[in-house]
């Protein structure tokens, strides 16, 4: 009989407890863009530390995975609003294979989330436009275009920056599908 009251009294309790952190715990805020457009313009650059920012893998150039950050001016000293990060064979053979991607991670008070715009047929050109495959939180579901412009080449184009824009559009999510 003791055993059941103590039983019993944990249960209540964790039920308490689970109510009580429901009712009194903060809400995150984000943005939510439903059926709406949007259209960022940031900066990708190398990090300010001076450890690797890159690193390839293999003979010559067989894999290239990179972190860099994503900042709101060209300046060096920008503000800084997320990272950059992606893995691309630079090989003609896997030009369009689908592991080449690029993520991008946001952590701003009005943004909080992430892009994934698929690398595939890179052309290397100074100008690139790629496309968005979707988004987490803020970007949740999220398609549209990414266009890259190069504006400092460094000794090659795994150091240069670019200028990202960012050209996003999501769904309506007020509409719930029925289960009939």
């Amino acid at each position: 009989m003791l055993a059941k009251l103590i039983l019993c009294t944990l249960v209540s309790l964790a039920v308490l407890a689970v109510v009580l952190l429901a009712l009194l715990s903060r809400v995150p805020q984000t943005k939510q863009l439903d059926g709406s457009r949007i259209a960022l313009s940031l900066y990708i650059q190398r990090p300010r530390i001076a450890s690797a920012t890159y690193q390839v893998y293999g003979t010559g150039t067989d894999a290239l995975v990179f972190h860099q950050m994503l900042t709101e001016g060209p300046d060096n000293t920008s503000h800084v609003v997320g990272k950059a990060q992606g893995f691309i064979i630079p090989d003609q053979k896997f030009a369009d294979s689908v592991f080449n991607m690029i993520y991008f991670t946001f952590e701003t008070p009005g943004y909080s989330g992430s892009v994934s715009v698929q690398a595939s047929d890179l052309k290397y050109k100074d100008r690139e436009e790629l496309t968005v495959v979707g988004g987490t939180g803020s970007f949740a579901f999220a398609r549209g275009v990414a266009v890259f412009v190069e504006t400092n080449r460094g000794s090659d184009y795994v150091h240069a920056s670019y200028h990202l824009e960012l050209q996003l559009t999501f769904p309506n999510r007020s509409h719930t599908i029925s289960s009939r």
